[in-house]
């Protein structure tokens, strides 16, 4: 858990420091490391406590890589590192070199795979498959979904979340301890939602903000100054480049995933499949034959291997494993 967000002083790391880290990891871990390489490491790593978190961190990032050739890993932490470089446009510019690099083409998932960048932007981020709930220094409890990356800004006069990626939901605490409650904000491309005491779903795509209220309410305010949309217990909301749709009653399972579980009642296969693979390294690919087959069921998120075994009970399917990262789910010929 970061430092950033158990307590409303945490330093943050600087970035200088994040780019030596990563310079270190291309270094040691895709050239040949020579005995006085390693032994600079090691005086850089003892030389300063951050750099022993720094560390860490792009070893959080690394371990992501373990299914991608050498070549494509080390591209993508040169790319971080260059794109990192260069003030205050650094960590912008560092987003557009991952997203557009040569790096994409290597593979046809290394987009979502190999381009964790908000890990390096973030204070607090899961892998994918992984979940994790932090407690806040204010009492506020936040979940992070499968891939999803936060920060966290306290400060004497309010307290903002930001969503760099993925999906989480947050009950609000009541900020004890402090001489005037403060606001509580999330920050996210598509605009600011403040809680109003409140158990709320935020999930971030890219071309929209899917908000999902379960208790209290929230104040979306569209990141383009449009009209302010205020979402109650029960309904959803969506923001996107043209504001803030109106509230709509809510699915009752957006928070299924906080059990560990897809509920599908009704659902198109292929958008069953795409919800499973957010939660696996790879792809599940759906043939076109059967996108629009309607299934219903629980599928458990933490083992994907077995909700898809569970599909070919309940539908004539067959899911054939090309690799580990490369699943087709077809008709089953012999239904």
């Amino acid at each position: 858990m970061s430092e950033a967000l158990t307590t409303t002083a945490g330093e943050r790391l600087p970035d200088d420091i994040v780019d030596a880290a990563i310079a270190w990891s291309v270094r040691l871990d895709y050239n040949a490391a020579t005995p006085a390489a390693q032994q600079a490491f090691a005086r850089w790593l003892d030389a300063d406590p951050r750099h022993a978190q720094a560390w860490s961190r792009v070893a959080a990032l690394r371990s992501d890589f373990s299914g991608l050739p050498a070549r494509l890993a080390q591209d993508v932490l040169q790319a971080a590192e260059a794109g990192r470089r260069g003030a205050v446009a650094g960590r912008r510019r560092a987003l557009r070199v991952l997203s557009l690099s040569g790096v994409a083409l290597a593979s046809g998932w290394a987009v979502r795979e190999a381009t964790p960048w908000q890990r390096l932007l973030a204070d607090v981020s899961t892998r994918v498959g992984e979940q994790r709930t932090l407690r806040l220094a204010d009492g506020s409890a936040v979940m992070l979904n499968t891939d999803s990356a936060i920060s966290s800004d306290f400060s004497d006069q309010r307290r903002v979340l930001v969503l760099h990626r993925g999906e989480i939901m947050i009950t609000t605490g009541d900020d004890a301890g402090v001489a005037a409650k403060r606001p509580f904000w999330v920050s996210t491309p598509f605009g600011a939602l403040r809680a109003l005491g409140t158990r709320f779903v935020v999930r971030l795509e890219r071309s929209e903000l899917r908000v999902s209220v379960q208790e209290g309410a929230v104040e979306a305010h569209p990141a383009d100054g449009g009209e302010t949309v205020v979402i109650h217990s029960g309904e959803r909301s969506v923001l996107g480049p043209a504001g803030a749709s109106p509230p709509v009653v809510a699915d009752a399972d957006d928070d299924a995933w906080t059990d560990g579980v897809i509920t599908g009642r009704d659902m198109r296969l292929a958008d069953l499949l795409d919800e499973l693979s957010r939660y696996r390294s790879g792809r599940i690919v759906c043939d076109p034959r059967i996108a629009d087959w309607r299934v219903s069921g629980v599928f458990h998120v933490r083992d994907t291997d077995r909700a898809l075994r569970f599909l070919t009970q309940v539908q004539p399917v067959h899911v054939r494993y090309r690799t580990r990262y490369w699943v087709i789910v077809e008709p089953d010929q012999a239904g």
